[in-house]
């Protein structure tokens, strides 16, 4: 179980200590928001003894494997990556509710004149995290980046998943 708290729940003193009377009893991983709205954590606390995943970039997959060079735009990308993710996820026991921290690399498209299309990537992401299936919500920085490893390839994204003991 994940406890979700709000960043203005929290007494500024037990933001500043360095233990957590919640993890002692518990042990759980904890993720404060700074309001029941906000699409990613502000902080997320890991207890000792947790399982930790490291999710290496992540980058999306053809539209149709017969068309190599068709990757989609930002929003078919961030679709793709994010269930890569999952499978891999997945695939270890685990689930898109046990990431802690994303980091999402996104190119400037032509569409955008060379910005990041970042509402596209958040509309995806947001069917992914904060949902009434999946609640948790994960840490992340979004970075745009002059380019990745081929052209047409918009979306990276890498991640850290825990699992309390």
């Amino acid at each position: 179980m994940h406890k979700i708290l709000a960043l203005s729940a929290l007494p500024a003193a037990l933001l500043l200590s360095t233990g957590c009377a919640a993890a002692q009893e518990a042990p759980e991983i904890e993720r404060v928001y700074s309001s029941p709205t906000a699409r990613i954590a502000s902080l997320a606390m890991v207890p000792p003894g947790s399982q930790i995943v490291f999710v290496s970039g992540t980058v999306p997959a053809p539209l149709d494997p017969a068309n190599p060079d068709d990757l989609g735009d930002t929003r078919a990308q961030t679709l793709s990556v994010l269930n890569r993710i999952k499978a891999s996820l997945e695939s270890q026991g685990m689930g898109m509710g046990d990431l802690v921290k994303l980091t999402v690399f996104l190119v400037g498209t032509p569409e955008t004149d060379g910005r990041m299309d970042s509402a596209a990537m958040n509309e995806v992401f947001a069917t992914f995290f904060g949902t009434p299936e999946q609640p948790n919500r994960p840490t992340r920085s979004t970075i745009q980046i002059a380019a990745l490893g081929r052209p047409g390839m918009y979306v990276e994204i890498e991640g850290i998943a825990a699992i309390a003991p």
